[in-house]
């Protein structure tokens, strides 16, 4: 069974500039970085109320998938309001890949895509706040 969200991994052509981008947009610096000779390949930020990983990987060691380029998963973020997180991310130099849209009470996504072709939702959910506050309570 899945027990819950471990690493994101996020691909760069340029690791060093990804790990700057991510380190202003988040507020922290990467706790992991691979010994390499020259600019790292891997680095590793841990991020939020319980410590997810974001990994950035040098391109060159992404798999290899087919279809078109940007197909597939898009994973959320949790914060507190996604439409000024949405503005942040795109006054720090993302682009729109999906404007922010209520789903629900509560319950906001939006997404961009990042400086190096990764796709970063941001989503404000009531219900993932009330989970954090049981945990953080009990």
């Amino acid at each position: 069974m899945l027990r819950g969200l471990t690493t994101v991994t996020y691909f760069a052509d340029d690791v060093p500039a990804a790990v700057r981008w991510y380190a202003a947009v988040t507020g922290t610096e990467p706790y992991f970085v691979r010994p390499e000779e020259g600019p790292p390949a891997y680095v590793e930020f841990r991020l939020g109320d319980l410590q997810h990983e974001l990994g950035i990987l040098d391109r060159r060691y992404a798999p290899s998938a087919p279809g078109p380029a940007g197909a597939g998963v898009v994973v959320y973020w949790a914060v507190d309001d996604a439409r000024a997180s949405f503005a942040r991310l795109l006054s720090s130099g993302a682009t729109v890949h999906q404007e922010p849209i209520e789903r629900g009470p509560g319950y906001v996504t939006a997404s961009v895509v990042d400086p190096f072709g990764n796709v970063l939702g941001v989503m404000a959910n009531q219900h993932y706040l009330d989970v954090v506050g049981g945990l953080v309570a009990g």
